[in-house]
């Protein structure tokens, strides 16, 4: 009996060792109680004294009814507040964000709708140092402001290279939301180059959801080096509530403004001189091109810095000073903070051709307009020229440029592309049209390639050009 006991207690003596062994190997030494989780607190303490809190004084007419938080410039330009306004000159007490980027020389970036119309800013530091704020120069195209303070002890983030981001890096929002104290919030890169959105001018956000709520507006999106990668601006919301998409100027953007109001005092665009669109996928197909991005040439405007430099339409700009040009609003953004005088290469895609172009940017100018006379007595049926033109009614310009669309039945194929009355041909896939019997050599010669019947128009409407895609 007590052998059989003992060879019952062995094993269960064996499985409560096993289990001890594993078990004091699990529990947590004096040492390892002490090492420290992986945390972002450190490289925080280092870069948030750089990101200030800031409000202003000024009169702007508004409601009294709304507490001083609501005041907020952020807003006011993006929602809509169902309280009675009254017509009164109003002291406002606005909330934003700015970041110190020059510790040495004083320099902060904040938003130009933060200082909007201010008589008085005044900035406070985390260590809570209040400083009143000069203006140095604002740029509401991109809504971009600088500020200087005198002040010793300063801490100045680190600029990055916002060309450089990738969707999926982490992002941290640092800013004062609501009037509260200095807030982090984390996330990611959602996405680049948002355009479009008509809040700006000049368009070229960085999307995030780290949390961007009223109050962070001018304050600072970092990278998880502490760097400086965008000036947090705008956040897209239907009830005035975070949803996870947020907006940032892109530092580079940011720099190249900053840079001028501080030498300059004002910002001076420079101008290409052409009006581009969007290669898009059917653009692509439609002339025959195996580019998959860019801006494409619409018209070259007489006299300007793009015809000086050889420029045509039907070229497709890819990349500016060897930065991509994504599409026309990359082009758009690059060239607008040049200032005239400024020289750039150009690569372009011309025909089967990868070309460089130096090009002088040139300052503002108007567009000149186009003018064209469509009382040539005889009138083509389109349809007759080409099926894709089906539902157009075409006359020789009596200018010598360029086909005149007289009318567009409604509904019809070309209607439904987009072609009206009096639009201008000046090329079918890049291939310029002067008179019906260049249309007719095109037609023919499309006809012999067996090409499809989708066809690019280059087409110039009023003060603008641009192309249709008809198929």
């Amino acid at each position: 009996m007590t052998r059989f006991k003992n060879i019952i207690f062995l094993p269960v003596l064996f499985i409560i060792s096993f289990f001890c062994l594993n078990n004091s190997v699990a529990l947590p030494t004096h040492d390892s109680q002490h090492q420290e989780l992986p945390s972002l607190a450190p490289m925080l303490e280092k870069v948030t004294p750089a990101v200030v809190n800031i409000s202003t004084k000024g009169n702007y007419q508004g409601s009294s009814q709304l507490p001083d938080f609501l005041n907020d410039p952020f807003l006011k330009r993006f929602f809509h507040f169902d309280m009675p306004e009254q017509n009164t000159q109003q002291q406002s007490h606005a909330l934003g964000s700015g970041v110190i980027v020059n510790a040495k020389k004083g320099y902060i970036l904040t938003n130009n709708h933060v200082i909007d119309n201010a008589s008085k800013i005044l900035v406070t530091l985390k260590d809570g140092r209040k400083l009143i704020a000069e203006l140095i120069g604002t740029d509401p195209q991109t809504d971009i402001a600088v500020l200087k303070v005198n002040e010793a002890n300063l801490t100045a983030l680190k600029l990055s290279n916002s060309d450089q981001l990738r969707v999926g890096d982490f992002a941290l929002a640092i800013g004062h939301p609501f009037g509260l104290d200095q807030t982090v919030t984390s996330g990611i890169v959602s996405g680049l180059g948002r355009s479009g959105l008509g809040i700006e001018g000049y368009e070229d956000f960085i999307q995030t959801d780290a949390s961007i709520n009223p109050g962070n507006s001018g304050g600072a999106l970092v990278n998880l080096h502490g760097e400086l990668i965008g000036i947090n601006t705008a956040m897209f919301s239907k009830s005035g509530g975070n949803i996870g998409i947020g907006f940032a100027i892109p530092i580079n953007m940011a720099k190249a403004v900053m840079n001028q109001l501080i030498k300059h005092g004002s910002i001076q665009r420079g101008m290409l001189g052409v009006q581009i669109q969007d290669l898009t996928p059917e653009l692509a197909a439609a002339i025959g091109t195996n580019a998959t991005y860019g801006a494409i040439v619409s018209q070259v405007i007489p006299d300007s810095a793009a015809s000086k430099s050889g420029i045509k339409a039907g070229d497709i700009i890819i990349a500016v000073n060897q930065r991509k040009t994504h599409n026309s609003s990359s082009l758009r953004n690059t060239i607008a903070l040049k200032r005239p005088g400024d020289s750039v290469i150009l690569k372009i895609i011309r025909g089967e051709k990868t070309l460089k172009i130096s090009a002088i940017i040139g300052g503002d100018k108007s567009i000149s307009s186009i003018s064209s006379d469509n009382t040539d007595k005889q009138v083509y049926q389109a349809q007759q020229l080409h099926p894709a033109l089906g539902g157009a009614s075409l006359v020789q310009s009596s200018q010598g440029h360029g086909i005149q669309v007289s009318a567009v039945e409604h509904q019809s194929p070309a209607w439904r592309s987009g072609l009206r009355s009096d639009d201008l041909i000046v090329a079918i896939n890049r291939s310029p049209v002067d008179s019906f019997r260049d249309l007719e050599k095109l037609v023919k010669k499309m006809s012999k390639k067996n090409q499809r019947h989708t066809i690019a128009l280059n087409i110039h409407r009023g003060h603008s050009a641009l192309f249709l895609v008809i198929r």
